[in-house]
């Protein structure tokens, strides 16, 4: 089953951490290649952010974008260089990883997506000036509760992650009247590190930019099926990709769904590919029997391709 139920998985905003992707470019010659490229094609050295921080530019949403996305890549290349991995049967990520996941299909060239995230990242980042917010994590909260809790405080769901995951976006105001509630209420609501109310009308400001940019970027249809962020479904023709990221940026991702739709289709093993392990966890809650493995370093990209031929051999 390992040559056959295998899909791609990539991170998005908030996997990022100063260092990613260091050893990878110091031990292998593809990754290498993908940061030399990268600060070649925003003009601006995007791999010694990653490396070296500040933490605060790096969490600034125009440049962990392109960060994200380059190591990810970069850790793919590892991972293929390095022998054992299988094709995958869909390739998914989570938000911004959707892009990262559309270049690994073959839908957009690595050049032109980074050059776009980069351009997302700074409408996102205008957006949430424009309209200032934040997001907020629900912990053991469902989605029917979850949706109640918005229509009470005037947020918006905006990731639906995993079985008690779901992230609502609002305004500063909405976003503040929310963690009071759910003090009130003990229900236990995380703030996260953004710039904004990300996948809510708050962004509607960053469509028109997005809709220009998009439409000077080359696509094909993936080779291998995109699992949209939007109708957990998969992408399949070119024509469906701009329609999918224009409306996934000011709506809410169903990952979840998409991981339900890839076990139901025969996927058994998920492979992270990129900084951090959070999708990981995310499957694991929501597809208990699937099998997770992390690529996100040297370390752990040697092990899961290991792991990966072995259970070829016994398949």
């Amino acid at each position: 089953m390992a040559e056959t139920g295998v899909a791609y998985v990539f991170p998005g905003q908030g996997s990022q951490a100063v260092g990613m992707g260091r050893d990878l470019f110091d031990h292998s010659p593809a990754a290498h290649a993908i940061f030399e490229e990268a600060d070649r094609i925003l003009d601006m050295p995007i791999s010694k952010l990653c490396f070296e921080g500040p933490v605060e530019e790096v969490l600034k949403t125009v440049n962990v974008q392109p960060a994200v996305l380059t190591v990810s890549i970069a850790c793919l290349k590892a991972a293929q260089e390095t022998g054992g991995l299988p094709s995958p049967v869909f390739a998914a990520g989570h938000s911004l990883g959707e892009y990262t996941a559309l270049i690994a299909a073959g839908a957009i060239s690595f050049s032109d997506g980074l050059r776009l995230v980069r351009e997302r990242g700074r409408l996102m980042q205008t957006a949430g000036e424009q309209n200032p917010g934040g997001m907020l994590a629900l912990l053991g909260a469902e989605l029917q509760a979850a949706e109640e809790f918005c229509v009470q405080t005037g947020c918006h769901v905006a990731n639906i992650n995993c079985p008690g995951q779901i992230v609502i976006s609002g305004s500063l105001e909405a976003i503040g009247k929310a963690l009071e509630t759910a003090r009130i209420r003990n229900i236990k609501a995380v703030p996260l590190r953004v710039s904004g109310a990300f996948h809510s009308p708050l962004m509607e400001p960053a469509l028109p930019g997005l809709q220009a940019a998009l439409a000077s970027v080359p696509l094909k249809d993936p080779a291998v099926p995109v699992i949209s962020n939007v109708t957990a479904e998969p992408i399949m023709s070119a024509n469906r990709i701009r329609e999918e990221l224009i409306y996934q940026l000011n709506h809410r991702v169903q990952w979840q769904k998409s991981v339900e739709y890839m076990a139901s289709a025969g996927v058994t093993t998920f492979l992270e590919i990129g900084p951090g392990q959070v999708l990981s966890g995310l499957i694991k809650r929501t597809s208990p029997a699937a099998r997770t493995l992390s690529l996100g370093s040297s370390q752990t990209i040697q092990a899961a391709c290991a792991a990966l031929r072995g259970s070829s051999r016994h398949d």
